[in-house]
């Protein structure tokens, strides 16, 4: 068995538990207003712009004899450079302030994702940074496209809001692939064991972000949506 399989199995309970945030049911059926989803966007800037300096971080530990990782980070570094620019984009296409979210400090799970990410970088074995991707990538590429496309008709947004769901949907497959070949050689126990611990923590992480958005989803001038 792959790695990569062996990943995607030994994480399933805590990938069901965000899948099953009432969140998606609500993106999938339409359900979310246009705060709410300017609200989203707001978080995802918050994360997706430490991407690459998490990437960056995460090459600089790594020892000599894993510069074949660090040279899949450069590639990764260029491929994800600048997309927190694109959640800006949309915000603004949807009718939101991005100065305002620019200015904003995130809220608290998202604060405590990001902070977990440069914990296990910084103070863990650096290549459980993959685990972030590994929830990250997946879980947008499993359900973005279809989220996008049922959001554009709900709240009657032209497709260039939806810029970073839609990059993160079926046109991210590719970088699925590019991922499982990459964990597929880690062959170290503890490699795998950092990423399947991350995974399964970034997994718990990210759902509480999807968590605190529902319960704040009610008003506009909520403190997550007050650019909208």
């Amino acid at each position: 068995m792959s790695f990569h399989q062996m990943l995607h199995d030994a994480t399933a309970n805590e990938r069901a538990a965000l899948l099953a945030q009432p969140l998606f049911a609500d993106a999938m059926s339409g359900r979310v207003t246009r705060p709410l989803y300017c609200a989203f966007l707001a978080q995802a800037y918050h994360h997706v712009r430490h991407t690459v300096p998490l990437m960056m971080a995460a090459g600089g530990r790594l020892g000599t004899d894993y510069e074949w990782l660090r040279e899949k980070l450069v590639h990764y570094v260029e491929e994800e450079y600048g997309h927190h620019e694109w959640v800006l984009d949309d915000i603004r296409a949807a009718g939101g302030d991005v100065d305002a979210v620019r200015r904003s400090e995130p809220a608290f799970p998202t604060e405590m994702m990001i902070a977990y990410a440069y914990d296990t970088v910084q103070r863990g074995n650096p290549v459980g940074f993959f685990g972030m991707v590994h929830v990250l990538e997946g879980t947008s590429t499993a359900l973005a496209t279809r989220a996008a496309s049922s959001l554009a008709v709900a709240l009657q947004l032209p497709p260039r809001a939806f810029t970073y769901l839609s990059s993160h949907g079926a046109l991210d497959v590719q970088h699925v692939d590019f991922f499982r070949e990459l964990v597929d050689a880690f062959d170290k126990p503890s490699d795998r064991a950092a990423v399947i611990h991350a995974s399964r923590r970034f997994y718990r992480l990210y759902g509480d972000i999807f968590a605190h958005l529902h319960r704040e989803n009610s008003a506009c001038n909520s403190p997550i949506a007050a650019a909208c």
